[in-house]
């Protein structure tokens, strides 16, 4: 797949005469996912580029931080997440307070005609874009269509009742409701990040951990969790449990970590990048008298995570995705 940082300023050929899509695609969930891979498809038949044009960061960041919401996946995991749907091209276009300014006839006319005269344009019934949001579907359709642009506006995937949507994954996670997460993803939630050095509390018990320092903003609600981490060193993944929360038994006020016990695992991998996926929530993080209840505690969930794991075959069947190298 192709990632262009900066189609304003690329200097690289753009690619020209395909089918667009564009938007914010937060978390690729299952309605992303259909979309992705139609435009992918319609691409395929007509013999011409599939492009995804996306921000960075999301507007709101740059508008109303006050109201930004946490993203669900890193900016990789996006690219990632997006070339497994079919797409040849990834447009990233780099979001600031100047370009919220372009008139929505100036967007159309300077990046989806001038720079890739677009054949096709798929997006979200509900897509704005422009100045103010001053751009819909319908305004989208007309300027396309003075320049021979065919605009295609699709409908919503839903689960339930309600549209999936990445406020509804953002809600799941922020409640501790990973089964309701991923069957909106359509895969497990993973957070990437490096192995930093802790306090090396679990290995004077005898349960050693590794600290994850996430570049992903959203965490799942505090509380213990089963689940698998991708070390690359390995090349494979392992069954991890997974605390995060500020161990109360421990510290007074401690900063939030994300720890896990991989078991059956003993290596130092510390510095190393890893992708920690979530399959399923154990319990909320708890206070307990003494570190002998906590370590009591703690092999419990261990055993925990074995029967998980015995019971779930489908879990581990076949390893997550494992994160693109670079």
């Amino acid at each position: 797949m192709n990632v262009v940082r900066d189609p304003y300023r690329a200097a690289v050929d753009l690619p020209r005469g395909g089918v667009v899509t564009i938007g914010n695609f937060d978390g690729v969930h299952r309605g992303h996912q259909q979309m992705l891979a139609d435009v992918a498809e319609r691409a395929r038949t007509l013999g011409v580029p599939s492009v995804v044009v996306t921000f960075d960061p999301h507007p709101l960041k740059v508008l109303h931080p006050e109201r930004a919401p946490e993203m669900i996946q890193t900016l990789r995991q996006r690219e990632e997440a997006i070339e497994a749907c079919g797409i040849e091209w990834i447009l990233i276009v780099p979001f600031t307070r100047d370009f919220s300014l372009t008139d929505p006839g100036e967007f159309v006319k300077e990046l989806l005609v001038r720079r890739l005269a677009a054949r096709e344009i798929h997006v979200g019934e509900r897509f704005m874009f422009g100045r103010e949001r001053g751009g819909d579907l319908n305004l989208l359709s007309t300027l396309a269509r003075e320049n021979g642009i065919a605009v295609t506006g699709l409908t919503d995937v839903t689960e339930g009742a309600a549209a999936i949507s990445s406020s509804r994954i953002r809600e799941a996670l922020q409640a501790g409701d990973i089964p309701r997460a991923a069957a909106l993803l359509g895969r497990p939630y993973a957070m990437d990040g490096i192995v930093a050095k802790g306090d090396r509390m679990g290995r004077k018990i005898g349960i050693p951990t590794i600290n994850l320092k996430a570049e992903n903003e959203l965490a799942p609600r505090d509380g213990v969790y089963v689940g698998k981490v991708f070390l690359r060193s390995f090349e494979r993944t392992f069954i991890c449990v997974t605390n995060i929360g500020r161990r109360p038994t421990v510290y007074e006020d401690y900063l939030r970590t994300i720890e896990s016990h991989i078991l059956d695992f003993s290596s130092d991998v510390y510095g190393e990048s890893v992708r920690l996926f979530f399959f399923g929530r154990l319990r909320d993080e708890m206070t307990f008298g003494s570190m002998l209840e906590l370590t009591a505690q703690i092999r419990r969930d261990i055993e925990a995570t074995r029967l998980y794991f015995l019971t779930h075959p489908g879990s581990c069947g076949s390893a997550p995705t494992a994160p693109r190298a670079g």
